[in-house]
């Protein structure tokens, strides 16, 4: 009785290990198969043996990152190769995670998927390397073809005239996101491998209608031509007939502003020898001594622009160093140049 119950288990056992050793080889036979139901970045491998699932992430995933990027602005183009990029995809290191992935779990519960076609739904990355540094090397080259920078509008007063330099707007590339659109084209398996290069535009600090408004109006006077011009909003709107200082008392050249003005002004007499008696006194308006006719600009030490009533000195010099005028034209002129103008002597 003892001896047939130990065959009987003995037997069992046998047929145990014998299962046992099926399920073994059985299990050992596929270890070289990745499990259905697994994918490689998106790429259905299961089925697969390993050097199958090589060939055909290959084509999947590095094939399509073989084609450059190409960076477009208006007609200008700038590209991006894969060699110069280093792209590379760890296709054997991801088949190697596809194959452990599908030997997960003991050997009973992969014989068990295998008999009962249970699925490995399972999605692994095969990582994608590129050159960061190469990105950034052609967000730089494109920034410096189409980075204009901006220009501040300016004024030169000088014995020509008024000459400006236009404001002119700069161009700015917006470079953070050209890098980040470059590195989604880089990488991407499918789709256009083009991307816009987006730019801004960059203000200057000093536009020209500021300028204009900082200078409404500007004088220049041309000793020799006995001419003074006005300028306004930077443009030519008048010339006058003028005279200026006698030799030795010449009208002094350069550039100052319009320091005061005056309607119908009193004289300071200069404190100087041509003055004679009335040398240090201020004489007033209606007083006949008085040249000053009709308006008064000053500007610099007793030199100013104002009317005379000695219209034949017009056109010489024959002043003491003042600017003399019509007094039609003094006073048209007094209404459109305001304290602080410049006013230019050549």
């Amino acid at each position: 009785m003892r001896s047939k119950l130990f065959a009987t288990v003995a037997g069992f056992v046998a047929v145990l290990l014998l299962a046992a050793g099926v399920v073994y080889v059985y299990d050992a036979s596929r270890s070289h198969l990745i499990a259905d139901g697994i994918t490689v970045n998106g790429v259905s491998v299961g089925g697969m043996k390993a050097s199958q699932a090589r060939v055909v992430l290959r084509r999947a995933l590095l094939e399509p990152l073989e084609r450059p990027v190409v960076v477009r602005h208006g007609d200008r183009r700038f590209k991006l190769t894969p060699a110069r990029a280093r792209i590379g995809v760890d296709v054997d290191g991801a088949v190697d995670r596809a194959i452990d992935a599908s030997r997960s779990g003991s050997l009973f519960a992969r014989a068990w998927r295998s008999v009962t076609d249970e699925r490995v739904e399972r999605d692994v990355q095969a990582e994608v390397t590129y050159s960061r540094r190469a990105v950034a090397r052609l967000v730089k080259r494109v920034d410096e073809a189409l980075a204009i920078a901006p220009q501040d509008a300016s004024v030169d007063i000088g014995p020509g005239g008024v000459s400006t330099a236009p404001s002119r707007e700069g161009r700015e590339l917006r470079a953070s996101r050209l890098r980040r659109a470059v590195t989604a084209r880089l990488l991407a398996t499918s789709g256009r491998k083009t991307v816009r290069a987006r730019t801004k535009a960059v203000l200057p600090e000093v536009t020209t209608s500021e300028i204009a408004a900082k200078y409404p109006a500007i004088l220049i006077v041309n000793r020799g031509a006995f001419t003074l011009s006005l300028y306004k909003s930077l443009k030519l709107a008048k010339t006058y007939r003028i005279a200026v200082g006698q030799a030795g008392m010449d009208t002094p050249a350069g550039q100052y502003t319009i320091q005061n003005k005056a309607e119908n002004p009193a004289w300071n007499v200069p404190d100087s020898d041509w003055a004679g008696e009335l040398a240090g006194q201020v004489i007033p308006p209606d007083d006949p001594r008085n040249p000053l006719e009709a308006r008064w600009m000053g500007i610099y030490d007793g030199v100013g622009v104002h009317g005379t009533d000695a219209i034949d000195s017009i056109g010489t010099a024959a002043s003491h160093g003042c600017i003399r005028m019509i007094p039609s034209d003094v006073i048209e002129l007094y209404d459109q140049v305001p304290v602080g103008a410049p006013i230019y002597i050549s």
